[in-house]
């Protein structure tokens, strides 16, 4: 009896060396086999899906050509980094703009209350010499008013003069903005007024956000035409960026100027709307795409702000993003243009969609609030810039010698691109355990009464 348990164990440890032996051997074989070879290859894609298992987004982002893992490994490894930098630079930190002009469509009630609502703006000695001088081809001051839905209206109009090679004074068919350089305009240092909550909401903001969705930005069905949806994705994402930007500087005790992380805000407002998300990524492959686009161009710019150091480290770090071998080789193409406005409405279709962008530039001018009027500007016009860049009135490719752009158009284009790569990061990297905490809080039947008071910071 004792011979036949000792056989028993001999033969179990037989095998379990056995086991061991080919497992060391596979793992053996399996390094020295190319990397180009099929058996790698295929040992590569059931990584990659094992990777994927749990994950809520993945696969092809809607409407674009690059995948949510792609995005959000470029954007951590390339472009948060180089972006974080280049918007530090003095060019892309100063943004004119014209803080305060009457509301075309009714009356600003202004209902702001905290002092962070407020712009600090820079004294004229503290911002590029160069940003100050004129081209001399401004409108005289009495002729600027706020208009709405005016095609002529042109974005910053005046140009400095020693601004960029080849750029020149040109209009924005897609924005409402008139901001020449006259008393009403002012130069804000981007980097003191940082965008996040600032205590503006109730009747007065949710009347901005209303409006633009009901009269301006309809949510059309996935089955519409892509040329139908894309203005609404494009608002929903930036809306969405801005909404985790609040949630992740939030004042959480007024009395002690304390200052963190709303993760109830975050997972209310755009977490558990899964369609927020995804637009986000949308907008942000929008926008990458037409900087990208625009490559040849911003290279050859001057970006002159009178400090030679800082103007060539700004030059060099944006030719290493647009000609970042990463990113080219994970995401060529981030959005495909050159699908949209074909066919016989075509024209006419991308008519309305420049009607509908403008009105919602114009809209920006109805904001009761300086820092959040100041930051809505700016990044629309972000947008603004970008369907500029991608869909010509004409329909041709834009090039270094045919497309022109302004100073502010430039610097609100990086900057927008920035604000969506922190965002796009936080929901990477937040996002999942956000979601599962509240998820699990949401779910539960005991907890309604603090789901309830979740919604009611919303």
């Amino acid at each position: 009896m004792v011979k036949s348990e000792d056989a028993k164990k001999s033969r179990v440890n037989q095998w379990y060396l056995i086991f061991i032996g080919a497992a060391v051997a596979l793992v053996l074989a399996i390094s020295f086999v190319p990397r180009n070879s099929p058996v790698a290859l295929i040992d590569r894609i059931k990584s990659c899906y094992c990777s994927q298992e749990g994950l809520k987004y993945h696969g092809l982002v809607e409407d674009c050509c690059c995948e949510y893992e792609t995005v959000d490994r470029i954007n951590v490894e390339v472009l948060y980094p180089l972006l974080q930098q280049i918007v530090k630079y003095p060019f892309f930190r100063y943004f004119k703009v014209k803080l305060w002009c009457d509301c075309p469509f009714w009356p600003d009630d202004g209902l702001c209350h905290l002092r962070d609502c407020s712009v600090c703006e820079c004294p004229e000695n503290e911002f590029p010499e160069s940003f100050r001088k004129p081209s001399g081809t401004g409108l005289l001051s009495d002729k600027l008013v706020c208009q709405e839905e005016k095609p002529e209206a042109a974005v910053d109009r005046t140009v400095d003069a020693k601004a960029f090679k080849g750029w020149m004074e040109v209009d924005n068919p897609w924005t409402n903005d008139d901001e020449t350089d006259n008393a009403d305009m002012t130069y804000v240092d981007l980097q003191l007024n940082p965008e996040r909550y600032t205590g503006y909401s109730g009747p007065s903001a949710r009347r901005i956000w209303d409006a633009i969705y009901a009269e301006n930005c309809y949510n059309y069905p996935s089955e519409e035409c892509q040329e139908k949806r894309i203005l609404y994705k494009l608002i929903s994402g930036l809306h969405s960026s801005i909404s985790i930007h609040i949630a992740a500087e939030y004042l959480l005790d007024e009395k002690t100027n304390t200052w963190g992380q709303n993760y109830s805000l975050m997972y209310d407002r755009v977490l558990k709307h899964p369609d927020r998300v995804r637009n986000l990524y949308f907008t942000f492959l929008f926008a990458l795409r037409s900087v990208l686009k625009a490559k040849e161009y911003l290279e050859q710019a001057d970006y002159d702000t009178g400090n030679p150091l800082d103007d060539m480290n700004t030059q060099l770090l944006l030719k290493k993003l647009l000609n970042d071998h990463q990113l080219l080789s994970a995401c060529p193409k981030p959005f495909d243009e050159a699908k949209l406005w074909k066919g016989q409405s075509g024209p006419e279709l991308m008519k309305q969609t420049q009607k509908q962008f403008r009105n919602i530039s114009a809209l920006m001018d109805c904001i009761g609030c300086e820092k959040c009027r100041l930051w809505g500007k700016l990044q629309v016009l972000g947008l603004g810039t970008a369907l500029k860049i991608l869909f010509s009135v004409n329909g041709d490719q834009p090039s270094a010698q045919r497309l022109q752009l302004q100073r502010n158009e430039v610097i609100a284009s990086i900057n927008l691109l920035n604000r969506l790569s922190e965002s796009v990061k936080l929901v990477h990297e937040m996002g999942p355990s956000v979601e599962q905490m509240f998820g699990k809080i949401i779910r539960g039947p005991s907890d309604q009464t603090i789901h309830q008071s979740y919604r009611r910071l919303n």
